[in-house]
C-alpha cells in the first residue's frame, strides 16, 4: 500500500471516527433534554389541574386564566384524577389500565413517576391539597418535539455526516499530497545521484523542519560520501604521481652514482641528494596518508570540548615558530561575555591542524603582510575568519583549490604541496562546519571557517 494512501486512511478513519463521536454526543443530548423537558411540560400542567379542579374554583380562576393564556395545547393531551386515592385499592380502578403496573406503583410509593410508550409520555404524581388528602394525577401528551424535531435532527446529522466524509476525503487528500509531495521530491533526486553524479544535492526547504532536517542530514551524508569518493578517486592517480617524482630521482640518482667508481666526497653529495628526495617523498606520504584518513573515516576521531579563542592562540604561536618574519594580528572584540560560547566539540588535533594550514597559507602568500584573524559567534555558530593580502587566486582556478594537490598558476615561487586546502577542508566537513573561500587577485584571500557551537549549559 502507497504511503499515500496510508495517511489518507488514517486521516478518515480519525475525523470521521471523531465527527461520528461528536454527532452522537449531539444527538444524545438534544434527545435528553427533549425528554426532560417535555416531562417538566407535564408536571406544571398536571398541578395547573390539580390546583384548578381540586381546590376552590373562585380562587383558583387566575390559575386557570393562566393556564388558558400561556400554557400550549399539547398534542393529544389528556389527563385523569382520581380524588381522595386508597393506596391499597386503586390499582383496580378500570380507569388506570391504560397505564403500566410498574408506573402506577412507583406513583404510589414514591410520589411521582414518569414513562413513555410509542412517544406519549407519561407523568404521573399524588397531589395532596390543604385539606391532607392525596389525589392520584396523571397527565399525558405526544411527545411533538420527539416524533418532528428530532427526526429532522437525524436526517440534518446524516446530511451532514455525508458531506463531512467528502470535505474529510478531499482535506485527507491534499494534505497527504502536502507531506508526501516533499518525500516523492526527494525520492526522486536520491535516485538520480549515482557515482557519477556525487555533486547533487536535494533542496533544502525553508519551511517543514522535519523534510527541512531529512534533507539536510542527506545533504551532510552526501558531503561525506563525496568526499570519500573523491579521496579514493585520487588516491592512487596522486600517489602514483606525486610520489614517482622524488622515486625516479632516488633511483636516478643511484643508478649514476653506481655507475662507476667515485671519490668519496661525491657520494657523500649523491646521498644528500637521495637523503633530500627521500625526505621529500617522506612528507608527501605523510600528508597524502593524513588526507586519505580525514576523507575515509574521519568520524571515528575521538572529540572533546574544545575551546576556539584558546585554539587560536596556540596556532598563532605555532605558525609564529615557523614564518618569523610574518605578523600575525588577532581581532577579539566581538567575543561573546561567556566563555561556553566558544566551545566547539571536536577533536583539538584536527582542528588545530586545519587552522595552521590556513594560517601558514595566508602567511606564505602573503610575503610579510600582516595576517588578520577575527573569531565571533552568530547565531549559534562560531566563525573564524582568515584574511590576507597576499597574491589572491585566479578567478578562473577558483573550483579547482579543493583538489588534491593542486597549486595555483601564480604559486611558483612558493613552496607547497597543494594538500593543506583539501585537507582542511575535510577536517572542517567532519566536525560539521563549513570552509568558504573568496579572493582577488593581487589583493589578497579571506578564508571563513564557520563551525556549529556545542550546546553547553550556560
Amino acid at each position: 500500500m502507497k504511503l499515500q494512501n496510508k495517511i489518507v486512511y488514517i486521516l478518515l478513519t480519525a475525523f470521521l471516527g471523531y465527527t461520528l463521536l461528536f454527532s452522537g454526543f449531539i444527538y444524545y443530548s438534544i434527545s435528553h433534554f427533549s425528554f426532560v423537558d417535555f416531562y417538566k411540560r407535564l408536571e406544571i400542567r398536571a398541578i395547573a389541574t390539580a390546583k384548578i379542579e381540586l381546590e376552590n374554583p373562585n380562587e383558583n380562576n387566575v390559575v386557570q386564566q393562566l393556564r388558558q393564556e400561556y400554557l400550549e395545547v399539547l398534542p393529544n393531551e389528556s389527563h385523569l384524577i382520581l380524588e381522595n386515592v386508597d393506596k391499597s385499592g386503586v390499582l383496580d380502578d378500570p380507569r388506570l389500565e391504560l397505564y403500566s403496573d410498574s408506573f402506577l406503583k412507583t406513583v404510589l410509593a414514591e410520589g411521582i413517576a414518569t414513562y413513555n410508550s410509542q412517544n406519549t409520555f407519561v407523568y404521573g404524581t399524588l397531589y395532596q391539597t390543604p385539606d391532607g388528602r392525596e389525589h392520584l394525577v396523571i397527565f399525558s401528551a405526544e411527545n411533538y418535539f420527539a416524533t418532528h424535531h428530532l427526526a429532522y435532527l437525524r436526517n440534518l446529522i446524516f446530511t451532514s455526516l455525508a458531506i463531512a466524509f467528502l470535505l474529510i476525503v478531499v482535506f485527507s487528500v491534499m494534505f497527504s499530497r502536502k507531506i508526501i509531495e516533499p518525500i516523492q521530491n526527494i525520492i526522486k533526486k536520491t535516485k538520480k545521484i549515482g557515482l557519477e553524479n556525487l555533486h547533487m544535492r536535494l533542496e533544502v526547504p525553508s519551511s517543514n523542519d522535519a523534510i527541512r532536517e531529512l534533507s539536510q542530514t542527506f545533504n551532510d551524508m552526501l558531503n561525506r560520501l563525496e568526499t570519500s569518493f573523491e579521496t579514493q578517486k585520487n588516491f592512487i592517480s596522486n600517489a602514483s604521481h606525486e610520489l614517482n617524482t622524488p622515486l625516479t630521482a632516488i633511483i636516478g640518482e643511484a643508478d649514476v652514482t653506481l655507475s662507476k667508481l667515485r671519490q668519496p666526497q661525491e657520494y657523500i653529495e649523491s646521498i644528500k641528494a637521495i637523503l633530500e628526495d627521500a625526505e621529500k617523498l617522506q612528507r608527501k606520504t605523510q600528508a597524502l596518508l593524513l588526507l586519505a584518513e580525514t576523507g575515509f573515516d574521519g568520524k571515528r576521531q575521538k572529540f572533546g570540548k574544545v575551546r576556539m579563542d584558546q585554539l587560536i592562540l596556540d596556532v598563532k604561536e605555532t605558525v609564529e615558530k615557523i614564518q618569523t618574519k610574518t605578523k600575525i594580528c588577532l581581532d577579539f572584540s566581538l567575543l561573546p561575555e561567556s566563555p561556553l560560547l566558544l566551545k566547539v566539540m571536536g577533536n583539538e588535533p584536527l582542528l588545530h591542524l586545519a587552522l595552521s594550514n590556513i594560517v601558514l597559507n595566508a602567511c606564505k602568500y602573503s610575503d610579510g603582510k600582516p595576517v588578520n584573524i577575527a573569531l565571533g559567534v552568530v547565531e549559534g555558530m562560531i566563525i573564524v575568519i582568515v584574511k590576507d593580502s597576499g597574491i589572491g587566486i585566479p578567478p578562473d582556478e577558483m573550483e579547482y583549490i579543493f583538489d588534491p594537490y593542486f597549486r595555483a598558476s601564480n604559486t611558483k615561487n612558493h613552496e607547497g604541496y597543494g594538500i593543506g586546502l583539501p585537507l582542511a577542508r575535510n577536517i572542517i566537513r567532519i566536525h560539521d562546519g563549513e570552509l568558504r573561500i573568496s579572493s582577488v587577485l593581487n589583493e589578497g584571500t579571506t578564508v571563513e571557517i564557520r563551525l556549529p557551537r556545542g550546546n553547553f549549559q550556560l
